[in-house]
């Protein structure tokens, strides 16, 4: 008992020595395990070498930061301090050189693409402008956040989305996330049994929402998404000027939803200003949640874009909050450092993971239960259209079709094509009045039917839409803003921050209307930005465009396919049409290429 003690003792009086040297150890036998994957297989390691190599990184520059975080504020000021004496000529200078860039890029991306992406970048334009013109206070709008907002939009798009490095990185991420949350499938199928894909949705779906939510609840609890958070926040605090409380709420609704956000910062609710209230909802709006994210992926969405949305969507939200509700008040929280994120409440790893998944089960039933009643009453409200419309000898009256119509604008002016901007009108009023659910799947259903081909029209219906407006309509459905969630936000942040209440309930429906601009402006950014491939299969194409009503006889697509056409025949014996390409499908490439008549006679 004596030799026990004196064990303890001195355990106790070198701790910290002790756990230098457990660490050291655990981190020589990381490095060995590195260096001995690496050597075997580089390739097959170099996930683990970067993700090491980030963590280094990340380390030093954490522990740079808190040590001599003075030193390097000191050895940065003179130039700060010159900057802040030229600003005056400077900023003008770089709004010129600005403008002068945008216009050239403009222009030569015009004419290398069309004028599609001109009419995006007009669509950006246009809610900009009516952002302003229906804005609080037109005239103390700071347009500092607002321009650096849509800014890191576009360069987040340019890096994303035009870069190959970028595209394959989320690209990257996208799959191995969709991997990820395939997981999922084992607890499904012992729960549901071997059959349990057969209910698609309750099966399938759901337990993904539960999986996610289990997995984020475990990173909350050892640190990592507030760490996460926080940087994000930092980097928007930074080139937006945007408050602290603003900048994390909205970093933290990239990774988690619009009522859980504002926990990462409840005790500086109650001192908040109402601009930055209004900008703590609109970002909770205008973004979606990590745990639905996935739901949305097992839908055959895009994951690439669907993570491309939430990390642009961010820095947008704060910029259209500013905007359309701009800060006429002196802040009382400023100081970046003085601000500290809520901790897990959870004693282990095991205690985290379990309230996670107790947590998903409200998330869930939600979820089970508005789709069920929406569905529900959005049968009703056909069926009840279809009969007043049969009064006037037109049955195909239905809500999406009135939705179609007054979204139809803002989804052309987005950069859909004009053919598809009825259908994405649709699913934009779907999201709206309903919630992204069934917008996504009805999403998911065309993108289904272009995968499989077939005709374009039956009975004068579009079937599916090209590559580009599925694109630029994942983008614009990318957000909470839907008046089912008007009541969730109101409730949830009026409970956390009683003393806000009034505040709350007067600017949440601005909130939802900026939310909502600001899914547009990314679908805008998408727009300008995207580069789609071959949309349907060449056979397929040309058999829908053999009479030139769905594609002009000069566009890129019909050219690619022609031309392909005709290099499989020259190293073809066989040069009469058959297979999969028509004689039609021939004919309409002679006329396009003018080949020899050794191909079109």
């Amino acid at each position: 008992e004596k030799k026990y003690d004196e064990l303890c003792e001195f355990c106790k009086k070198h701790k910290t020595r002790i756990c230098y040297v457990v660490y050291g150890v655990l981190i020589t036998a990381y490095f060995a395990v590195l260096i001995a994957a690496c050597s075997l297989n580089f390739q097959r390691a170099l996930p683990l070498f970067v993700f090491t190599v980030l963590a280094i990184f990340f380390i030093c520059w954490d522990f740079l930061i808190a040590k001599y975080e003075d030193r390097i504020a000191a050895f940065f000021s003179p130039g700060d301090q010159y900057l802040k004496k030229q600003w005056f000529w400077l900023k003008w200078v770089l709004c010129a050189a600005l403008i002068i860039m945008i216009i050239c890029w403009l222009i030569f991306d015009t004419a290398k693409r069309g004028s599609r992406p001109l009419i995006s970048f007009c669509g950006l334009v246009m809610y900009v402008l009516l952002m302003l013109i229906f804005s609080k206070y037109p005239t103390r709008v700071a347009w500092r956040p607002v321009f650096s907002g849509i800014g890191m939009q576009f360069i987040l798009g340019l890096l994303i989305l035009r870069t190959k490095v970028g595209f394959d990185v989320f690209n990257l991420l996208g799959i191995q996330i969709q991997t990820f949350l395939e997981y999922s499938d084992a607890g499904a199928k012992f729960v549901f049994g071997d059959k349990y894909t057969e209910h698609f949705f309750a099966f399938k779906v759901l337990p993904i929402v539960i999986f996610f939510s289990t997995v984020m609840s475990m990173l909350y609890h050892v640190g990592f998404m507030q760490w996460l958070i926080g940087k994000v926040g930092w980097i928007m605090h930074v080139f937006m000027r945007t408050t602290p409380v603003e900048s994390l709420v909205a970093a933290g609704n990239i990774f988690v939803g619009q009522t859980e956000s504002p926990l990462l910062v409840q005790p500086y609710l109650p001192y908040i200003t109402k601009s930055e209230l209004h900008a703590v909802m609109t970002a909770g709006f205008a973004t979606i949640a990590g745990s639905v994210l996935g739901a949305y992926i097992s839908f055959g969405v895009s994951s690439s874009h669907l993570l491309t949305a939430s990390v642009m969507s961010a820095p947008a939200s704060l910029a259209v909050s500013k905007l359309f509700w701009p800060e006429t008040e002196k802040p009382l929280i400023t100081l970046r450092s003085g601000i500290q994120l809520a901790k897990s409440e959870s004693k282990n790893l095991l205690q985290a993971a379990s309230e996670g998944a107790s947590t998903s089960i409200g998330l869930v039933a939600n979820i089970a239960v508005n789709v069920i009643s929406f569905l529900a009453l959005l049968s009703f409200l056909d069926s009840a259209l279809s009969w007043v419309g049969n009064l006037f000898d037109y049955p195909q009256l239905t809500f999406e079709n009135i939705c179609a119509y007054v979204f139809m604008p803002f989804s052309f002016m987005m950069g859909v094509d004009w053919e598809d901007s009825f259908i994405v009108g649709g699913l934009l009023g779907y999201k709206t009045f309903f919630n992204e659910f069934l917008a996504y799947e009805r999403l998911s259903k065309l993108i289904q039917n272009r995968k499989k081909g077939g005709s374009m029209y039956i009975n004068g219906v579009k079937q599916f839409m090209t590559v580009r407006s599925e694109v630029i309509a994942t983008y614009a459905l990318c957000g909470f803003a839907n008046f089912g969630s008007l009541g969730l936000v109101i409730g949830g942040l009026t409970s956390i921050a009683p003393s806000k209440k009034k505040e709350i309930a007067d600017s949440a429906f601005r909130a939802m209307i900026a939310g909502t601009v600001a899914c547009f402006m990314t679908a805008c950014v998408a727009g300008m930005l995207t580069v789609p491939g071959m949309e349907v299969p060449c056979h397929i194409l040309l058999g829908n465009a053999s009479n030139f009503t769905d594609f002009p006889p000069n566009s890129t697509e019909l050219v690619e396919c022609c031309q392909h056409l005709f290099t499989s025949a020259n190293h073809s014996e066989v040069i009469f049409p058959g297979g999969t390409y028509s004689l039609n499908s021939w004919n309409m490439c002679c006329q396009i290429l003018g080949q020899p008549a050794f191909h079109c006679t």
